[in-house]
């Protein structure tokens, strides 16, 4: 029998090779994976049997509103759950019609919405909150599916991406002059401004950041040094010293009557701290293209323009996916830090739940709960950046 004739190789395969090789491929191994595999489950017996018999979930149940949106006027809630709203069906929209990290990010919100929805409705809250929550999500899928059979062109997700932002802010804080009474921002809290602070911060802090990159490596002097001068100071500092320069400071440059928002203050400095850090991203990325093809562009007569639009940045903002995701995820946590300036987040929400006499000594539960919904945030962000990734081939192409 020839090699040519000879059969494939038989190829064992299956979860119990997979054990062999990785677990019990030697005796030390073995034993290595019995002991840790022991201790693993001691452990998560003695969490299991804590959360079953002995935590006190009331005091996540009782406070639940709270921790959802805050001391935000209950009649007044409507508009949450119509910003919510908006939000599930351009989600379902963007699903459908772009790649798997919209879908990832799209299914997470729903799957996030109906898990609210069954908290509250065992925390006793109106049927409507749950009932809304739960149709929220549901609005996700129904959106999903209408754009798989026609989606809707890119221009138009994109132009209602960027006027759900002042229609949902609108929404929220109201407005004499289209009838909605005013609720001041001071009376946000819990998840909403948690997820309002890290979203827009994130919106606004990527395309800034940008521009400061390409302002550091650009060829006129002044632009070169204002953008070098505003990244090594921004981080030079730490964030708790740019929000107290946003919320105490600011106000005193300003003319006596233009008063900004502490919320828009917070966001603020949260941007300007997170774009220095982005622009340091860009310029690595930008840093990591070659320079034959930036002479290719410019021999073909491309201008300064074109060569980034088409060339450079494209390249450059796919190889710095991850650690711009590694740092909105810090972002995102540092929301936490906005309670120095009178504002209560969801963290601060907690430690205001734990000064009720009824709670002391609760601490363990409340910081589970706001832990777990950090958790679910930040690996629903890390889950999208690697379908990204791998739609877009980094590391591989």
């Amino acid at each position: 029998m020839t090699a040519a004739t000879l059969p494939p190789p038989r190829e064992t395969g299956g979860p119990s090779a997979w054990l062999r090789q990785n677990l019990f491929s030697t005796w030390y191994h073995t034993v290595l994976t019995v002991v840790v595999a022991v201790l693993i489950g001691l452990f998560l017996w003695q969490v299991g049997w804590w959360a079953v018999s002995e935590a006190r979930w009331g005091v996540v149940t009782t406070n639940l509103r709270l921790f959802l949106v805050g001391q935000y006027p209950f009649e007044q809630a409507w508009r949450i759950w119509l910003s919510l709203a908006t939000l599930s069906v351009l989600a379902g929209l963007s699903a459908g019609r772009y790649g798997t990290a919209v879908r990832t990010l799209a299914m997470w919100l729903a799957a996030g919405q109906l898990l609210l929805g069954g908290l509250a409705a065992i925390s006793g809250m109106a049927l409507a909150v749950p009932a809304l929550l739960l149709l929220n999500a549901a609005l996700v899928w129904i959106a999903f599916l209408v754009s798989v059979r026609r989606p809707l062109p890119r221009r138009a997700l994109l132009f209602g991406w960027i006027a759900s932002v002042p229609i949902s802010f609108l929404l929220l804080s109201g407005a004499n002059a289209v009838g909605l009474p005013t609720v001041s921002t001071n009376l946000w809290g819990g998840l909403l401004l948690t997820v309002l602070i890290a979203t827009v911060g994130i919106v606004l802090s990527f395309p800034f950041g940008v521009l400061l990159a390409l302002g550091r490596r650009s060829d006129l002097p002044a632009v070169r040094l204002l953008s070098t001068t505003f990244i090594e100071v921004v981080r030079g500092v730490p964030l708790v010293t740019v929000l107290f320069m946003a919320d105490i400071m600011l106000p005193l440059f300003l003319p006596g009557d233009v008063r900004v928002d502490r919320v828009a203050r917070a966001i603020g400095g949260i941007t300007l701290f997170s774009a220095a850090y982005v622009a340091e991203n860009v310029r690595g990325g930008l840093q990591a293209i070659p320079t034959g093809q930036i002479e290719a562009a410019n021999a073909l007569g491309l201008s300064a323009v074109q060569r980034n639009r088409f060339i450079v940045m494209p390249q450059a903002l796919r190889s710095v996916i991850p650690a711009n995701v590694g740092l909105f995820i810090s972002l995102l946590k540092d929301t936490t830090l906005v309670v120095i300036v009178g504002l209560l987040e969801l963290l601060g929400i907690g430690r205001a739940v734990l000064a009720q006499s009824e709670w002391f000594g609760a601490q363990l539960e409340v910081y589970v709960f706001i832990g777990a919904v950090f958790f679910v945030l930040c690996y629903t962000m890390s889950q999208a950046s690697y379908r990204l990734e791998e739609a877009l081939g980094v590391g591989q192409r």
